[in-house]
């Protein structure tokens, strides 16, 4: 069964004629138990098929170990994007970017290719001061409607500074995790494991927050 019916397609095939470059969509799925991989995989086969700028590649967590460790793929179904240049700019999927994460997914997409939206100059410049490496989960659920905004932001800021890594986990998948990290509510921002935020923080919180890192 398709993901997307006809009028759907024809919105995304108009979207991504912005796309400037190519987009690689690396996903990692394994055999054996990985309740979406399936899901996902098929999902992604659609999105591909809507632009000749998409290209899809599928890898084996289990035994395309050293591009996995790459990419700090550490759980599936994961989805990585690579630019035109088949660089990895620290935008990860965790899960199936399905529901309401369609919402950052597709920005996600548009960016990688170089069509990027821009911010205040003064948050580019605190962005862009960030010389540590950060880590920024977003953990979210399919049927939040605010989930999309936190990931695109932890999203944009990894693609503006390569010290700067960011992952939407999809918490149903990834249950063990998101208890360890006492998700109760979405979304949730875990950055370097250690600080927490909840909700749709604006960019200048997750900054305060960064800046903090020792």
């Amino acid at each position: 069964m398709k993901m997307f019916n006809e009028e759907i397609q024809d919105q995304l095939r108009e979207i991504f004629g912005d796309l400037k470059g190519d987009v690689t969509i690396a996903l990692f799925t394994k055999e054996g138990e990985c309740a979406t991989c399936e899901e996902t995989l098929s999902y992604m086969q659609e999105v591909e098929e809507l632009s000749d700028k998409i290209h899809l590649e599928r890898y084996d967590l289990d035994k395309d170990t050293e591009l996995a460790k790459k990419y700090g793929v550490e759980m599936v179904p994961s989805i990585v994007l690579l630019d035109s240049s088949k660089n990895y700019r620290g935008i990860k999927f965790n899960g199936i970017p399905a529901g309401h994460e369609i919402n950052s997914f597709i920005p996600a997409l548009l960016e990688v290719s170089g069509n990027e939206s821009e911010l205040p100059k003064e948050l580019e410049e605190r962005i862009m001061k960030i010389d540590k490496p950060i880590n920024i989960k977003v953990f979210i659920t399919l049927s939040c409607p605010h989930c999309p905004g936190a990931v695109q932001k932890a999203h944009k800021m990894a693609l503006m500074n390569p010290m700067i890594q960011a992952e939407m986990i999809e918490a149903e998948t990834f249950g063990e995790l998101s208890m360890k990290h006492n998700v109760s509510g979405v979304p949730k921002i875990v950055i370097n494991d250690q600080y927490d935020l909840l909700g749709n923080q604006p960019i200048q919180e997750f900054l305060n927050t960064m800046e903090k890192v020792s």
